[in-house]
């Protein structure tokens, strides 16, 4: 747990509240208690408030408190700050003049004095972060992943070492709330349309992703897309941070590149070839291809040396949830990218593989599968289940994809493992069963490690030599 004793000196003896009591809001009221700062906290379920008071909490209703005598607002990531319109308690907060703050910033203003590496983007990040993580630790420079993966924030152990670091995923809404957050090394992946409930539009969910270069330091930009490439120029106008862009296709004449499956490192002179990506089966795929140029770079940030991080990358186990390898079955693949949230990052499992029994669907986000009709001649059929059942099959009908509205996960599974084993043998080999949603997971499951886990254990279930009735 995160020592908050310096933050509680800057707060002049006032009073903390706590609006979402979830893994980052729990960790909150946690390391503020243990540092013995009074708090006042409110989630909408009542367990959640108990689990608060036995940590001594006071159990308040924020959005009709009055907040005039507190320090900050700290809000749970996932409730509305802007868009469609702020949660009755920020709106409170604002009019007494309060800071509505997360945990990010809240360690930030911990003094802990160790480096820290901040990790956004619409996709990608998490793989990027776990990778950062691995390479790290297999090199022997301790590092502590948290954030949007992993442990809350407030909740981890600091590394034992100064020399350590804390590596944290970043998503728009956590950095939504950060004011004076400044990680010493800035990652941006990429952006394309995501969350625009929740910003207003494109540019508010810019700008939200802008926060991450907040201070100075060092910044890996992703140029692969247009916004991502006029936020580097953004940051490199502002001359706050060195920057070091990194593609997946482009030549680079500065940055770290991957050219015909071949990495590039040109941060420090002349493009030099590094070695070639490809066999990495745990990051297949070009999307993969930036998420190595990104972690490759942080670790040269770092002071190591090409090699080692290359012998580092080659031994990533891959992340659980994101083109996950669950099973084979008699030659079928069967891989769990619950994480694919978005069209987009749906779209760079799909580009992975030919001859696909694709379960998609959950709470659709803007735009649906709107994107992907390039890729729908590697579809063998569709299994299509949650919210967005009515509108993904009227998609997949107009575009002339086979498909089954099987409704639920478990049905899903089953319908695509009838198929895919009566299909072996067929040209183009013998596929892959995948969840890929392009959705939220909200309408039938907790969260996309959840619906990852029940997709595992329905694999895992499986018998082999299953075959059509």
């Amino acid at each position: 747990m995160i020592d908050l004793t310096r933050y509680k000196a800057s707060l002049n003896n006032k009073p903390v509240a706590v609006l979402g009591l979830g893994l980052s809001g729990m960790a909150s009221v946690r390391a503020l208690r243990a540092a013995g700062i009074v708090v006042s906290a409110w989630d909408d379920h009542e367990p959640h408030r108990d689990a608060a008071a036995v940590l001594g909490a006071q159990i308040e209703n924020l959005s009709v408190a009055d907040l005039s005598g507190f320090a900050h607002l700290v809000l749970a990531p996932g409730i509305p700050l802007h868009f469609p319109e702020p949660h009755p308690a920020v709106a409170r907060a604002r009019e007494c003049g309060l800071e509505v703050i997360g945990d990010v910033e809240i360690l930030h203003r911990c003094g802990h004095g160790i480096k820290t590496i901040g990790i956004t983007g619409t996709n990608g990040k998490s793989t990027t972060t776990a990778l950062v993580g691995h390479i790290l630790n297999r090199c022997g420079v301790e590092a502590v992943i948290c954030g949007n993966i992993g442990r809350a924030v407030l909740d981890i152990d600091l590394p034992r070492k100064e020399s350590g670091v804390i590596v944290l995923e970043l998503s728009s809404y956590q950095l939504d709330l950060c004011t004076t957050f400044a990680p010493d090394i800035a990652v941006h992946m990429n952006l394309t349309p995501d969350h625009i409930d929740r910003h207003g539009d494109l540019v508010g969910y810019i700008e939200a992703k802008m926060r991450i270069f907040n201070g100075a330091g060092e910044a890996v930009i992703g140029v692969d897309d247009a916004p991502s490439l006029q936020m580097m120029e953004r940051v490199e106008a502002a001359n706050t941070h060195r920057v070091h862009p990194i593609s997946s296709g482009k030549i680079l004449t500065h940055g770290i590149y991957v050219q015909n499956g071949k990495l590039f490192d040109a941060m420090h002179g002349p493009a030099a070839e590094i070695g070639d990506v490809r066999a990495i089966k745990t990051l297949n795929g070009v999307h993969n291809h930036q998420n190595i140029a990104a972690a490759y770079a942080v670790a040269r940030l770092m002071g190591l040396a090409p090699q080692v991080i290359v012998k580092a990358i080659e031994s990533y186990p891959g992340l659980p949830h994101r083109m996950f390898i669950v099973r084979h079955i008699n030659g079928v693949g069967y891989i769990d990218d619950s994480k694919a949230t978005n069209a987009d990052a749906a779209g760079k499992a799909l580009a992975c593989h030919k001859n696909i029994y694709w379960i998609v669907g959950g709470r659709a986000k803007e735009g649906g599968l709107d994107g992907l009709e390039p890729l729908m001649d590697r579809i063998a059929h569709a299994f299509v289940i949650g919210e967005a059942a009515d509108d993904f099959c009227l998609w997949f009908k107009n575009h002339g994809v086979a498909h089954t509205r099987s409704e639920t996960l478990d049905r899903a599974v089953a319908d695509a493992q009838l198929q895919a084993q009566a299909n072996r043998g067929l040209p183009g080999g013998d596929g892959v069963v995948l969840l890929s949603p392009a959705c939220a997971s909200f309408d039938q499951f907790k969260s996309f490690e959840h619906r990852g886990r029940v997709f595992t254990d329905l694999v895992n279930a499986l018998e082999e030599g299953v075959a059509a009735e």
